[in-house]
């Protein structure tokens, strides 16, 4: 934990349960726990799982000239956001390439709060904000602890008026447990989940109710990784570990396209003008690459770096992959030469495992979106 500089409120809470608190974003995270993985995964899934995923960069950015940056830095149209809404966003640089993605969220007129991953996107909007109306305030004391899983939204009703009403990537000012929350219906699991933003002396407390009033229900604390399991089944990109900055192309610098990616659905219709637009529009049908599903035989996961092979060649390699037990598949997220990445191509694996595979469509988990979109 040498890097890091941030603190998390709940260090004490994850060493108790076994994690060494790994640096992640300057933040010592709970990679993992003394419990298996496998185990949290099947909570998300079923039942409900806590994590905190504090250690995500989160800012508060406003001023009169606010709205305007953001729509300069990001690829949404952030004019059609109102205070209560919410956007997930990525960005690029003057190359039309990816550096970081982000939920915005607007809670005044000219105020929002930026939820960055692990790129460099808090650096650019601070520097698109110099000179200008807008003030950018790095924000620690904001804890986010992250409850996911289907019966999620059955425990906070218990405590939260109007939560089932919440429409996904909404968010509301409330109470919980008599503390001041915002209440995001966002996550990063491919279930209906909710990330609970509040004050960092007010997170033990926020945590250790929610684990002892939810322990009948099936309630656990999850540790971080188990993200890599639930982010395989629902195709879920975790910057930089599926990207080029990993697995780096032959004398070109770091950097991948949206369309490579599956991300070009975050350039909202007739967005024409943010950093890199004319480079990520040229550069449509120039596929490099497409993240794409590997589906595996047996019972063992594949490890990042294995290989995919068709045709007495190299077609793919493997950035993250997960074993379920409640589907009983093995299954990888791909980054693969476009024209193997169709639906039942026969492949061979390579690398930590020797099986065959066959290429398959993401996400493999809730296709349409229908549980993290549910209502009532």
């Amino acid at each position: 934990m040498a890097n890091s500089w941030r603190h998390s409120a709940l260090a004490e809470r994850h060493r108790a349960l076994g994690s060494k608190l790994e640096d992640w974003n300057g933040m010592g995270t709970a990679w993992s726990y003394d419990s298996d993985l496998s185990l949290a995964h099947e909570a998300i899934r079923t039942k409900a799982g806590l994590m905190d995923v504090s250690g995500l960069k989160k800012v508060h950015f406003v001023g009169p000239h606010a709205e305007s940056l953001l729509e300069y830095v990001c690829t949404r149209d952030i004019t059609k956001l109102y205070p209560g809404k919410s956007v997930y966003a990525t960005i690029l640089n003057e190359s039309g390439k990816f550096v970081d993605d982000c939920v915005i969220y607007r809670t005044g007129p000219n105020a929002f709060m930026v939820v960055f991953g692990a790129g460099n996107g808090y650096e650019m909007l601070v520097r698109a904000s110099q000179g200008r109306q807008a003030t950018v305030l790095f924000d620690d004391d904001l804890h986010d602890l992250s409850l996911q899983g289907p019966i999620a939204v059955d425990f906070l009703a218990e405590h939260v008026p109007g939560i089932r009403e919440l429409p996904y990537f909404h968010h509301m000012q409330t109470r919980l447990f008599g503390l001041p929350v915002m209440i995001s219906r966002t996550g990063y699991t491919g279930e209906r989940g909710y990330e609970i933003f509040c004050k960092a002396a007010d997170a033990p407390t926020i945590w250790d109710t929610i684990l002892e009033l939810g322990a009948p229900q099936g309630i656990i604390p999850c540790a971080f990784t188990a993200l890599d399991m639930l982010r395989v089944e629902s195709y879920l990109l975790f910057y930089p570990y599926d990207n080029s900055e990993m697995y780096p192309f032959a004398d070109e610098a770091a950097g991948d396209t949206l369309w490579e990616l599956g991300l070009d659905f975050t350039v909202s219709k007739d967005k024409t003008d943010f950093r890199g637009a004319n480079e990520h529009f040229r550069l449509k049908d120039k596929e490099r690459f497409k993240i794409f599903g590997a589906l595996l035989e047996g019972d063992q996961a594949a490890q990042e770096g294995d290989t995919l092979w068709a045709d007495g060649k190299q077609v793919g390699i493997i950035t993250c992959a997960m074993y379920s037990r409640l589907t009983q598949k093995s299954m990888a997220l791909v980054r693969f030469d476009p024209d193997y990445a169709v639906q039942g191509a026969p492949l061979e694996v390579k690398g930590s495992l020797s099986v065959s595979a066959i290429a398959h469509s993401l996400p493999f988990d809730d296709p349409d979106k229908k549980k993290r979109t549910a209502k009532g």
